[in-house]
């Protein structure tokens, strides 16, 4: 099964995406903030990543 990592610190934005994804059958993970995001898409190797830009802790464009 393809695995997403989103990396999103609005709850209900993040919660959409999970949706959309999981319809689709794909196995999503998500990240609240951009150090987490980092360390799951080292760790977890996922063949998709949505990223948002302004996240706290770390800009999604540092951790891009």
């Amino acid at each position: 099964m393809p695995r997403v990592l989103i990396v999103e610190d609005d709850e209900a934005m993040a919660a959409a995406l999970r949706e959309g994804f999981e319809s689709e059958g794909y196995e999503v993970s998500i990240a609240p903030d951009g150090f987490a995001g980092l360390r799951m898409a080292v760790e977890g190797s996922p063949e998709v990543i949505i990223l948002d830009v302004m996240l706290p802790k770390k800009s999604g464009l540092d951790v891009c």
